[in-house]
């Protein structure tokens, strides 16, 4: 119980937040991950791409039957419903958005000095997802993401959890539009795109630019909240 509620007073606290100069070298080193490691960063949005579809499929009111994440960063969430309507539409249409919804929500928390609870939530998150992985790499891979962000959250400094949900939150934000430039360059018959098309008619490069402008609107919006006093008030 000690541990417990230790655990939830570092959640709720506030600490301040990094600087606009801290903030914009943490971006800037997010920015250089995603264009130098994005098959490690790729993974992690694959995570998060899968549990947007499993969240958005549970509450349609589909079964979830489980989750796989591959070493090829590619992962597939399988739930059990109508194969058509609104519920079936809404899972396919939420995993490309979801690395963008997380992001900016670290960044509303981080920018408003709830840095450890933006880490204590993602190290929920992730245990709620390893009891729906199917495989045994993507458990690998979840678990020891949780683990990371959980030992970091337990020891580190508040200004280092700071920097640590900025990074995650400008990460998330920058990446995340980087899948849709991928899926409209190239032409997969069993891309969500695809098969949205199939069940609503509309085309699938509708569905990209869609997800295009979900995802660099969030960017944008993330940013004013990650580089505080940037942006010139109203005169």
């Amino acid at each position: 119980m000690e541990v417990l509620s230790e655990l939830l007073r570092r959640a709720l606290a506030a600490h301040p937040a990094p600087g606009l100069r801290a903030s914009a070298t943490i971006g800037a080193v997010a920015l250089a991950a995603v264009l130098v490691a994005w098959p490690l960063v790729r993974l992690l949005v694959t995570v998060c791409h899968e549990a947007g579809h499993a969240v958005v499929a549970v509450l349609a009111g589909r079964r979830l039957s489980g989750i796989r994440v591959h070493s090829d960063t590619s992962g597939l969430t399988v739930s059990r419903g109508r194969p058509r309507g609104p519920g079936m539409v809404a899972t396919l249409l939420a995993g490309y958005p979801a690395a963008a919804v997380l992001g900016l929500g670290a960044a509303w928390l981080a920018g408003a000095g709830h840095a450890v609870g933006v880490l204590w939530l993602i190290v929920l998150l992730l245990a709620v997802m390893l009891l729906q992985l199917r495989n045994l790499y993507g458990a690998a891979v979840v678990l020891a993401t949780g683990v990371l962000v959980g030992v970091v959250s337990w020891y580190a400094s508040p200004a280092v959890a700071g920097w640590l949900a900025n990074g995650i939150a400008w990460m998330l934000l920058l990446a995340a539009p980087r899948p849709v430039v991928e899926l409209l360059l190239r032409h997969s018959p069993g891309s969500d795109a695809a098969q949205l098309a199939a069940l609503t008619r509309v085309p699938r490069a509708v569905w990209a630019l869609l997800w295009l402008a979900l995802t660099l609107g969030a960017l944008g919006l993330g940013a004013t909240w990650l580089l505080p006093g940037a942006w010139p008030g109203p005169s």
